[in-house]
């Protein structure tokens, strides 16, 4: 399938993949990035500036952690740098819990019902939206959604590549669209908090501070992955001939009756779960609630548990399903199921490690108070209007994307300068996050360096034998930019119009009352 078009996008991102494979692995940009740190502050050490730290009062002081001193207290705290790290513990807890859920089959199961029971005419809207809903158990969307769209519209007599299109652009190009909170929401949010707390110490991040931001681009991203495939996607594939071994095409296979059994009873204990939930926070007497009754300020304690919560609504179903199945027969079949969910991890966890020691070494060299004040008054003399502030933050986002695919990687690189700069700007923590959450989605599925790019490629080549890159990044650079310019506008019409971006989110800093 080549056309003019196709070619000079292959060409384009072949010079992003050259570029790309020439960086260093995220863990150890980290590494490299803590030792330039440590060089700056040495070479920063001795120089006074004007610039006044709103923390103190004074001006800053960028501390030299090369000091003897400063590398025994490095060596010292090493260990607790690293357990103590927000991220790490948010994500593995959350993901025991989706673990079981995935591994049990209790998730995949629930995906082919909602599409098994979807009508011709909305399969499209169906598949992208069930794509974005499996953002709550992490990577099932790519190894489950997207193959199983294709085998669904080729059922169904469509094109099966405007099916992988479809999920492909739900499930990454939406990726932070979903109207169900999920372990991206705390984890994205511990590192937007560690960041605005190097301008304000005291300041506290809702984990859902994005969260009905994010529920309403939920319509955005599945109405502009429905037309794009409908009017756009498909008809450029009706001469794409599919030459596929057929013995190579999957067949959708439904559930057996002891799979569906087990899926109504797994669904109803998630179900029942939620119920017995609502009905603890609905008390004024809940144990759930702060001392002033409220369940939405920080000291409640239902927003002290929302990862121990997304643990246990993943998890208790996902036994159900397991053992009505007999995809588990015994306990340890379902501790199994925690112990490979925590194999996935294994590299978050490394990745982790040198973040951690980066971002405790940016906060106490004082570089970041430093850079995010020099930054704000160059913003500040520039006398841009905040809404293109964000916009560029939004489309730098996007650029760095295509490089560095993992979106905790990025934020935690550039949420220490980006959030405590615009708060410099008067520019909410809770908005920052919201402008480089839609940048980090939108240019997800035009980049070959994204992990599952090339998985994608291969669920294509089931069908058509000759597909290459240069074939998905035609059919998928639509998407990319239609999702990009769109969810932007959308963003600034949100916030123009005064809608809430999510639970104690606000859109100016410091908030008002």
């Amino acid at each position: 399938m080549t056309t003019t078009n196709s070619t000079w996008v292959t060409r384009a991102l072949d010079k992003v993949e050259v570029v790309g494979n020439k960086l260093p692995d995220p863990a150890i940009i980290f590494f490299i990035c803590l030792v330039i740190v440590w060089g700056l502050s040495a070479a920063l050490s001795g120089i006074s500036f004007d610039s006044i730290d709103p923390r103190t009062g004074e001006a800053v002081v960028v501390n030299n952690l090369l000091t003897g001193d400063s590398l025994a207290d490095f060596l010292s705290r090493m260990v607790t740098i690293f357990t103590g790290f927000a991220p790490l513990g948010v994500v593995l807890v959350a993901m025991l819990g989706v673990g079981v859920a995935e591994h049990s089959g209790f998730i995949s199961a629930g995906l082919k019902r909602m599409l098994d029971a979807t009508p011709k005419s909305l399969l499209t809207p169906m598949v992208v939206l069930v794509a974005i809903i499996s953002h709550t158990a992490t990577d099932a969307g790519y190894v489950l959604v997207i193959p199983l769209a294709g085998v669904i519209f080729y059922a169904m007599g469509r094109h099966p590549l405007a099916g992988i299109a479809a999920a492909f652009a739900g499930v990454s190009g939406g990726f932070c669209a979903n109207f169900i909170p999920s372990a991206i929401d705390p984890l994205l949010q511990s590192f937007t908090q560690s960041a605005a707390q190097i301008i304000d110490p005291d300041i506290q991040v809702n984990p859902l501070n994005n969260w009905f931001f994010n529920s309403a681009s939920t319509l955005l991203i599945v109405s502009i992955a429905w037309y794009l495939t409908d009017k756009v996607i498909e008809p450029r594939l009706k001469d794409v001939e599919v030459d596929g071994d057929p013995a190579d095409i999957p067949k959708f296979e439904d559930l057996s009756p002891k799979q569906t059994k087990a899926l109504r009873a797994a669904t109803i204990t998630m179900l029942l779960g939620i119920a017995a939930l609502i009905a603890i926070l609905v008390p004024e007497t809940s144990p759930m609630r702060d001392s002033e009754g409220q369940l939405t300020s920080f000291a409640a304690p239902v927003m002290q548990s929302i990862v121990p919560l997304i643990f246990l609504l993943f998890l208790l179903p996902g036994v159900v399903y397991g053992f009505m199945s007999g995809t588990y027969t015994t306990t340890k079949d379902m501790i199994d199921s925690m112990t490979k969910a925590m194999q996935g991890m294994s590299y978050y966890i490394v990745m982790a490690f040198f973040c951690a020691l980066f971002i405790d070494a940016f906060g106490k060299s004082n570089l970041g108070a430093l850079l995010a004040i020099e930054g704000a008054q160059v913003l500040k003399s520039l006398a841009l209007p905040s809404m293109v502030t964000i916009v560029g933050i939004i489309f730098l986002t996007a650029f760095v994307n295509l490089f560095i695919g993992s979106s905790s990687a990025k934020w935690a690189l550039l949420g220490p300068i980006f959030v405590p700069m615009l708060m410099q700007l008067n520019i909410s923590p809770d908005l920052t996050q919201a402008a480089y959450r839609l940048g980090d989605s939108s240019s997800n599925i035009i980049t070959p360096l994204m992990p599952y790019f090339p998985l994608v490629v291969v669920y294509c080549q089931r069908y058509v034998k000759s597909t290459g890159i240069g074939t998905l990044l035609s059919l998928m650079l639509p998407f990319s930019i239609a999702i990009l310019l769109l969810w932007t506008v959308f963003l600034l019409a949100y916030w123009g119009l005064g809608l809430p971006l999510g639970i104690q989110a606000s859109y100016v800093y410091p908030a008002a009352g």
